[in-house]
């Protein structure tokens, strides 16, 4: 949701305007939170206050709602249609706005997202829950109660006890009885005496005695003992554990031993598996396909219900369901059906779910391209990119202009795409963002002239950026008529935008190039000083 895509619920027409967007920003992976915040400061500094009794009563408006591959009417709250990560983000927005949020709605969203009937509940979803309600009162929530699982828990104490039989200053915590604290303290800690005045040795001699035996007892500890493999962190998930932060290790990972090969201290690997009711469909799913490819014939139908299990793939549950499905093998008919049903789904596609599908469904193809592209995956890639721009930017805009194997065809196909009529204004300066953060080259230079010809909304901040760029690359680019092409649109289309420090800088950037637009971009410079 955070990018200018389309709200993730068919019944965002009961929202308004500043709920949708929120909505949009909480789907963009595990940035929205932070992006959700972003839109709230944002409203803020306009003086505009955000409504939160209104969208946390949307959140827990009960609607009628298609369930299951047997097509089965559920009365749903809001919040239980979102996709699970969509909801995390909005949990953790909501402890950190809590002061600002009515308690009774907040109760009721609390009370709604316990009512989800998934047989293993998310373990994120289960945490934050349980944090918001200590924050709203300690009455709230059982005495004790702790955020993680009865499952997670256990696993946490196996593998803190399997980290302690090999190293000895890993200790399993637990938390003592008010009253018993201070009796307890010293018998769980039997090798740890309290802290007392640090005392002089008695002179040098002493002092290096000590150190040597400090260090043969370090060594002595770094060397671990054979120990029971942990498990994968796919079981701890599947138990309702919760998955370590990105780019932090794993406890239990990493060797004690500095010398054992690399290859022996690797970890077991964590397996991927579709859930159950995603494998179950895929024999359905492959073919539904197989029908996509013999026509166009209802184009305009609802998704099939199958589809709705797509939001029940993490990103990568998501690339193994691809590979299963082979995507990148169907033919553009399959593909201009598929990308029409994927369109049409309520909830949308998570920003995330987007970007692995269309990595998937475009990627290889487009660079298998030797010649133009057909109609159909013209239609089907400029009907995606409308919807879901942030995920085009990401899985094909950057890969491809950075691929060495780009050529006429794929260039042209993105230059189509740049043209497109029906991409909001909003998303032409995503696209152009993402164009700014590559290394450029001719095939940039063709597909950013065609965007540029658009007349795209651009920040004086983006704009003093994408002319100091273009300032840049003028002096290496002397014979490149794709360049002098994007000079002459930027200096026709933008030319009330140009101050005159930049047109300066245009001049000495122009004043080498040595193609058949020499002079047309001269005239073009002389125009601006006027």
């Amino acid at each position: 949701m955070a990018t200018p895509e389309a709200a993730p619920l068919g019944a965002g027409a009961s929202l308004d305007a500043p709920a949708r967007l929120l909505l949009r920003a909480l789907q963009a992976g595990p940035d929205g939170a932070r992006r959700g915040l972003g839109v709230l400061r944002a409203r803020s500094r306009r003086g505009e206050p955000f409504a939160w009794g209104g969208f946390l009563d949307a959140l827990c408006r009960e609607e009628p709602v298609v369930q299951g591959p047997d097509g089965r009417l559920e009365l749903r709250p809001l919040l239980l249609r979102l996709p699970h990560l969509c909801q995390r983000n909005l949990l953790s927005l909501l402890m950190s706005v809590r002061p600002s949020l009515p308690e009774r709605g907040l109760l009721r969203v609390l009370h709604a997202a316990q009512q989800d009937p998934a047989s293993v509940p998310d373990a994120w979803l289960r945490a934050l829950g349980e944090l918001l309600r200590r924050d709203v009162g300690a009455e709230l929530c059982a005495r004790g109660a702790s955020p993680l699982s009865e499952r997670c828990q256990k696993e946490l104490q196996g593998l803190c006890r399997r980290l302690d039989q090999g190293c000895r200053n890993l200790k399993l915590c637990q938390a003592p009885e008010p009253e018993e604290e201070e009796g307890d303290r010293d018998s769980q800690h039997p090798g740890k005496r309290r802290k007392e005045p640090k005392e002089e040795p008695a002179d040098p001699e002493e002092e290096r005695a000590l150190k040597r035996f400090r260090v043969s007892q370090r060594d002595g500890e770094g060397h671990c003992e054979e120990r029971p493999e942990p498990q994968s962190l796919a079981s701890l998930a599947d138990g309702g554990g919760t998955s370590p932060p990105r780019n932090q290790p794993v406890l239990g990972s990493e060797t004690c031993e500095a010398g054992q090969n690399p290859e022996e201290a690797k970890g077991p690997v964590e397996s991927v598996a579709l859930p159950r009711a995603v494998q179950d469909q895929v024999p359905r799913l492959q073919q539904l396909l197989k029908t996509f490819g013999e026509g166009l014939e209802g184009l305009g139908d609802a998704p099939p219900v199958e589809l709705q299990l797509l939001h029940e793939c993490s990103p990568s549950q998501m690339e193994l369901l691809c590979a299963q499905l082979q995507l990148p093998g169907l033919s553009d008919t399959a593909l201009l059906r598929l990308c029409t049903c994927l369109l049409a789904l309520d909830p949308g596609l998570s920003i995330i779910s987007a970007t692995v599908l269309a990595r998937s469904l475009f990627l290889e193809r487009i660079l298998s391209l030797t010649s133009s592209a057909s109609r159909l995956l013209r239609t089907a890639l400029t009907s995606f990119c409308a919807s879901h721009t942030y995920p085009i930017c990401r899985a094909l805009l950057g890969p491809l202009l950075q691929d060495p194997g780009t050529g006429p065809a794929q260039t042209e196909l993105l230059c189509y795409l740049m043209k497109d009529k029906s991409l909001e204004p909003d998303a032409r300066a995503l696209i152009l963002g993402e164009v700014l953060g590559l290394s450029w080259k001719e095939d940039v230079f063709m597909v950013l002239q065609a965007l540029l010809e658009q007349q795209v909304e651009i920040s004086p901040e983006k704009f003093a950026i994408l002319m100091d760029r273009l300032c840049k690359e003028g002096l290496a680019a002397t014979a490149s008529t794709a360049y002098a092409k994007l000079m002459l649109t930027l200096m026709s289309k933008y030319q009330a935008s140009i101050t005159e420090t930049q047109r300066l800088g245009l001049a000495v950037a122009l004043e080498p190039n040595t193609t058949f637009l020499r002079k047309s971009l001269q005239a073009a410079l002389r125009h601006l000083a006027r």
